[in-house]
């Protein structure tokens, strides 16, 4: 009997994956004509007389409350010229960043063909504005190559380092799949914890589906040492989680504890926080996500609007052992 289940996993398992192979191969054949537009390169090679054909080329990068003297101040300013020179250093050319570009368009116009136009790509600088490191529009992409240098840049200077590892270019995609997800998860406004988990796992999914060549340690921004804990320790994390009724909790200090970027996950519990990365809610949601994905017969975009007690209910999730 044992054998016969095995060997029903088993095949089970090799159709999923020969299913995958299918769909990724058909995917691979999707044309999306892009190029990376370099305005940062364009505004560091101009002059002063170059401005008005670099604001007809780019109006969307010269708001208009700045007039053009600010601009010719910043083509001069010392600080603005070392932080081109080191991006352009970092950055000589974006071929690996181009062809993971590709692979999200082509996921994305494969999942959405109807919501999906390929966008303008511009790359510029912003004095490291970490907390905008891509915008994403319907029309235009920009990526800020100067938050990602690496996370031993000198530029990044006194910024904490569990927000510094992921000031890595391999991140570039996986945060530009993290943004446009939000022009396809639907959920209402979050209330519990279990809210936040199921948004930012449809958010880790999508970004995993979008960049199935991406590592998952990469995807949710850890290093392999704090993936490894996380999956070790699912067991435990998620009895801690049932008995102290967590889930669907209201308490505003949750999403600090357990969603929010930090350098540990807050359980109070000494030989956990020492440990823990930060963000644990957000993996365990992603693996609640997983399992209603394995265990139901619905489509990326069906999943993506579906409630989280509905995913939560269905799923059948059970953490590793």
């Amino acid at each position: 009997m044992k054998k016969t289940m095995l060997l029903f996993i088993v095949l089970m398992i090799c159709f999923s994956c020969n299913k995958d192979s299918k769909i990724e191969r058909q995917i691979a054949t999707i044309d999306v004509d892009f190029t990376i537009e370099r305005f940062d390169l364009a505004f560091q090679e101009a002059t002063p007389k170059d401005l008005p054909k670099l604001k007809s080329a780019y109006p969307f990068m010269f708001p208009r409350q700045y007039k053009d003297t600010f601009w010719i101040d910043r083509m001069a300013d010392t600080l603005q010229q070392e932080l081109l020179k080191e991006t352009t250093k970092t950055f000589p050319d974006l071929k690996q960043e181009r062809q993971d570009i590709k692979t999200l368009f082509q996921h994305l116009k494969f999942y959405f063909p109807n919501n999906f136009k390929i966008p303008r790509v511009v790359t510029t600088t912003s004095s490291v504005d970490y907390r905008n490191k891509v915008v994403v529009t319907d029309t235009i992409v920009l990526i800020s190559l100067d938050t990602y240098l690496g996370e031993s840049h000198k530029f990044y200077q006194g910024i904490q380092k569990y927000l510094r590892e992921r000031f890595d270019k391999s991140q570039i995609s996986i945060d530009l799949a993290k943004k446009y997800s939000e022009n396809y998860i639907y959920q209402e406004q979050k209330k519990t914890l279990l809210d936040e988990m199921i948004y930012f796992g449809k958010q880790l999914y999508f970004t995993e589906k979008m960049l199935p060549k991406k590592q998952k340690n990469e995807i949710i921004g850890y290093t392999k040492d704090d993936y490894l804990w996380a999956e070790k320790n699912e067991n435990q994390i998620w009895r801690y989680f049932l008995e102290k009724e967590l889930l669907f909790s209201t308490n505003s200090k949750l999403p600090s504890r357990f969603i929010n970027p930090a350098p540990f996950s807050k359980f109070y519990l000494q030989e956990i926080d020492s440990e823990s990365p930060g963000e644990i809610g957000k993996y365990m949601g992603w693996q609640i996500v997983k399992a209603y994905m394995e265990n139901n017969d619905v489509s990326l975009s069906q999943m993506l609007l579906k409630s989280p007690e509905a995913i939560f209910n269905n799923s059948k999730f059970k953490p590793k052992r």
